[in-house]
Parts: structure tokens; sequence; C-alpha cells
């Protein structure tokens, strides 16, 4: 094994480089859409509930091909996962760009969201597998990156193109780099096949589709819709079909032949970071659907400057994530856990309390500034305490259980938070509050789910070990298997 001390070589150093630049691209397009929707609606001549499905269907996509991934990446080469992701996620956005209607844009962004949901597990997968775990750090700093500062730069880029250009510039401007993306990237990529033998399991193919997207949409519909019949039973048949997928899991992983193979979770850094990232997952995205909505209801804010003010933010977390990795190789996870878990607590408590229409933007930006420091704190460590554990038979399904709750979590956080704030904005309507101010309070209650789940990153950041306690932690699982 590669030493502490040595360098990567130069085509491991190219591989892992491709796929981060891939990875920026693809997850960059994930976001794009969000600012663009009202304009969309307009465009298409469609209702609000129906133009949300262009981002509900990229979301459904996602959730219902990444719990196949790690069976894919086990059966293909390195280059051949990555020419079928990056190839669908082009063919994708070239549909979109030149789509003359909503029906051809959905489908579009089904095509984009097939190839982003194999390109993370890809990139995660390729750097356990080239990097050794004290250095993995500085590696799993640059996948922060891709997962902090790309969504915080799509609204804000489509923000300026919308402003000046039609929409279909937004993929006219992704697909350059794509294509060259494609082009550099495929003739450098590994091509030796994959070792697995197993057969496709078509069984937990057909329980992950309702299971994983019946999850996502669900809660998709509730955070639009608030609970009714349609939700709830959507939620419960996709819990059955969850259960019933995860036994099946267990019984076929006996033989080598899971889709998605859950032994990952024997290992209790891995348990414990995974609970701890969807955690800080609900609370990212609460505040990246509150903040936006906040500044436009209640400050009267346009897009553009909605764009702008969250993009420092989100750029602060990309200049911060190398050096937290570095730090992780050094001091473990703890003492970076818990400090941005208390930072995350702390803004959305004062989030809660302090924000209302009077609410000066350059302390918006300062907050939002703070908070981005507390999840950089957070996101590098976790990421690399969970898969570091991992042996290498585990690295592709670890991968991809991590992409798959990453999805849930940042649904289960818009659906919250939503929730939460219309209830209680319509509740305080009903006791004769004025609008403005109900709102107000509304958007409180949602920050302060938010802070809840900062807390609990806080005290599982005090169960997760230091660097002593990291390495023997990284030989044992919890139970046999």
């Amino acid at each position: 094994m590669t030493t502490s001390t040595q360098r990567l070589s130069t085509k491991d150093f190219t591989t892992i480089a491709v796929l981060i630049v891939s990875a920026f691209v693809v997850i960059l397009n994930e976001t794009i859409m969000n600012v663009a929707l009202p304009v969309l609606m307009e465009q298409f001549q469609v209702t609000q509930d129906t133009i949300q499905w262009l981002t509900t269907i990229f979301m459904l996509t996602m959730a219902v091909v990444i719990p196949a991934t790690g069976f894919l990446l086990q059966k293909l080469s390195t280059r051949s996962a990555f020419v079928l992701a990056m190839g669908l996620f082009t063919v994708g956005t070239a549909l979109a760009a030149v789509a003359p209607g909503f029906t051809v844009l959905l489908i579009a962004r089904m095509i984009q969201a097939s190839g982003t949901a194999i390109m993370m597990p890809l990139l995660m997968t390729t750097i356990l597998t080239l990097v050794p775990a004290e250095r993995r750090g500085v590696l799993m700093g640059n996948v922060s990156i891709v997962i902090s500062v790309a969504p915080a730069v799509g609204p804000t880029l489509s923000g300026i193109i919308l402003q000046y250009f039609s929409w279909h510039f937004m993929f006219i401007s992704v697909l350059p780099v794509a294509i060259l993306a494609l082009l550099i990237g495929t003739p450098r990529l590994d091509k030796t096949p994959g070792v697995s033998q197993a057969p496709l399991s078509i069984p937990s193919l057909l329980l992950a589709v309702p299971g994983f997207g019946g999850l996502v949409f669900g809660l998709s519909r509730l955070s639009a819709s608030g609970l009714d019949l349609i939700s709830a039973a959507v939620l419960i048949v996709a819990l059955v079909c969850l259960v019933s997928f995860t036994m099946l899991q267990v019984r076929l992983q006996r033989e080598d032949k899971a889709l998605l193979d859950l032994r990952s979770f024997t290992y209790r850094p891995f348990t414990l970071s995974l609970v701890l990232m969807v955690l800080a997952m609900v609370a990212l995205f609460g505040v990246i659907i509150l903040l936006p909505m906040f500044f436009s209801m209640v400050l009267g804010i346009d897009t553009l400057t909605t764009g702008l003010i969250m993009l420092p933010g989100g750029l602060l977390m990309g200049l911060l994530a190398p050096f937290v990795g570095r730090l992780f190789d050094k001091v473990g996870a703890r003492p970076l856990l818990v400090p941005g878990g208390l930072i995350l607590t702390l803004v959305l408590l004062g989030y809660a309390l302090i924000l209302d229409a009077s609410t000066p933007i350059w302390l918006l930006v300062l907050m939002h500034l703070v908070m981005s420091t507390g999840m950089s704190l957070i996101f590098t460590p976790a990421f690399t305490t969970a898969l570091n554990p991992l042996p290498s038979h585990l690295h592709s399904h670890g991968s991809a259980v991590l992409s798959t709750l990453q999805q849930l979590g940042g649904a289960v956080g818009t659906a919250m938070v939503m929730s939460v704030v219309a209830a209680s904005t319509a509740s305080k309507i009903a006791a004769g509050i004025g609008e403005t101010d109900a709102t107000v309070q509304g958007f409180s209650a949602g920050f302060i789910i938010g802070m809840v789940c900062g807390v609990a990153v806080t005290i599982i950041g005090f169960m997760l070990g230091d660097k002593q306690r990291k390495d023997a932690e990284a030989e044992t699982p919890v139970a046999a298997h």
C-alpha cells in the first residue's frame, strides 16, 4: 500500500481530478433549475405543481438509480462507468438545451439525473480504491467542494443567465464543459473490468424503485401540499417496499448477490457518520430552501440578489474544504465535528430569533458565512469517517448507501421544514397575527428544526473518535459478516 508520505501517481491523480471536475458539473446542474421555475412556469403556461416536477423528477430518478450503483460499479470498469454517467448527462443536457416544450425538458431532466446518480458514488469509490486511509481527508475535502460549491453556484449562474438570456442557455452553457470532460476523461481512465460476477437481482430492483422513489415523491408532495391521502398512501407503500428490500438484501448478501450490500452498517463509524450526515443534510437543505423563500416573501429581494447573497457561503465552504481535509488527517473527526455542530446550532438559533422584515443584507451574508464555516467542519470528516473503515469489497456499496441517504436527507429536510413553516404560519394567522409577522414566525419555527439537527450533530460528533481511535475503529466491524 502507498505510504502516507508518498504522492499519488500521475495516473491516479489525473483519474481523481477528471472525476472531481465532472462531478462538479453534474451537481451544479442539480440546482441550476431552482431559480428558473417561475420563468419556465410562465413560458410553458403550466401550474406551479406541474413545473415543480422538473425538480421532483430529478430527485426521484436519483433516488431510484443510486441504490443500484453499488452493484453497477462492481460490474463495470472505471472508464465504462464514467462514459455511462457523463454520456447520459451529456445527452440529457443536449436534449434540455433544444427542448421545445415541458414534456421534452422533463424527459431530459430524467436522463441528466441518471448520469448524476452514477457520478458521485463513482468518485467516492475511486478515491477509496486509489488513496490510502491516512490520506483520504484531503481528497474527501475536494469532494466536499463539489457538494458545497456547485449547489451554491447553480442558482447564481441561472439567475445571471435568466437576467440576460433565454432559459435554454442554462443548459447550453453547461454542455461544452460536459462534452470536454467526456472527451478528456475517457481515454485517461482505467478500463480494467469489474470483479463481480453476481447477477442482477430483479426482485431487489422492483422493490427499490417504489421504495426509494416513492419515499422521495411522498416527501416532495408532503412539502408542497401537506399531508393528504395520496401522500400518506405513497409513504406507507414506500416504507413497506423499503423494509422488504432491506430483508431481501440481508438474505442475498450471504451469497454476495445483493443489489445494495448493507454490511457497511456493521461498522460503527460508518453508521454513526451516516446518521450525522443525514441530520446535517436535513439542516442544510432546510436552510437552502428557507433562506431564499424568506428573502423573497419577507424582504422582497429578487432572485439574482438572492443567488449573490447565498454564493459567498458556498464559495467559503469550497475554500475551507481542503484545509479541513488536511486537519482531519492529523486530528481525526471529533475536534472538527463538535465545533462544526455547535456553530451550525448557534447560527440556526440566531436565524430563528433575529430574522425579520428589517434584517440588513450584510447581516444575512455574515450569518450565512459563519454557518458555511460550520458546515465545512462537518461534511469532510463525516464522509471520510464513514467510508474509511470499509474493506475494498464494500467501497462501492458504502458509497451508494451514503449517496442514497444524502438524497433522502435532503428530501426529508425539505419536507419537514416546509410542513412546519406552513403549519406554524397558518396557526399564527388563525390566532389573529398579521400576515407578515405570522410568516416570519413560521420561518423561525423552520429554523428551529435545523437547530435541533445541529444539536444532534454535535452529540454524535462527541461519539465519533479522535485520530488515535480512528485507526483502531477502522479495523473492526461491530458484528461478524
